[in-house]
């Protein structure tokens, strides 16, 4: 190989190292200066979609779910987390983050991206019900028909605008708020799911697994 071809060589090398860089950083969420125990609004390392919140926003007991549509533990939280959530709607702050583990289930990221999708079009909340209490239904589904079974439950919800529902489900920003929603997660110290926190103290799962002491710590909290 002669100088200049080496020179060339390198050169290639150098700007094609740098791009993968550029990408690698551009796909990950920056959120070092990010308060992930507050209720975060629209910004543009989070697509530009905010928190979704149920219940009082303004509230000083603030509950944030870390969690996975596909996770069987996330779907046996549900029902006491949505229970608790609505008694207390007046009182207290719900947000939901998306944390899909990919590696074990592969339509959670889907799932997260349909429960947005829907939110664009103020129906997050239903979605989210849907997904976690119709678990069973689309956990195990292929790609098209996961897809059409989300499709489905955005039409049985009263989605209006079905086309940009369809198109929002891989639009890049709802793509970036999961990630955003991903990096927050970790840096909050969540591993798997549900991670739960209460005004950022850890709720563990014998507290989240009985209504009864996930009430309780919900009282003291608003003490």
């Amino acid at each position: 190989m002669s100088k200049k071809t080496w020179i060339i060589f390198v050169v290639v090398c150098v700007v094609v190292l740098g791009a993968l860089v550029a990408l690698s950083r551009g796909q990950s969420a920056q959120v070092g200066d990010v308060e992930s125990n507050k209720v975060l609004a629209a910004s543009a390392e989070s697509g530009n979609i905010g928190d979704q919140v149920f219940g009082n926003r303004d509230s000083k007991v603030l509950l944030i779910e870390y969690g996975d549509f596909q996770c069987p533990a996330c779907g046996s939280a549900h029902p006491t987390l949505k229970e608790l959530t609505h008694e207390y709607k007046d009182k207290i702050a719900f947000v939901f983050r998306n944390f899909p583990l990919t590696s074990i289930h592969p339509n959670a990221k889907a799932a997260s991206a349909a429960a947005e999708a829907a939110g664009l079009q103020g129906k997050y909340w239903e979605m989210h019900d849907k997904l976690y209490e119709d678990q069973n239904a689309w956990s195990n589904l292929g790609t098209t028909e996961r897809t059409d079974q989300f499709v489905s439950y955005a039409a049985q919800l009263g989605v209006k605008d079905m086309d940009k529902f369809k198109k929002d489900m891989s639009n890049s920003a709802i793509n970036k708020k999961i990630a955003f929603d991903l990096a927050i997660g970790k840096k909050a110290g969540a591993s798997a799911t549900p991670h739960i926190l209460l005004n950022n103290k850890k709720v563990e799962t014998d507290t989240w697994k009985d209504k009864a002491k996930l009430k309780a710590a919900i009282e003291e909290a608003l003490k």
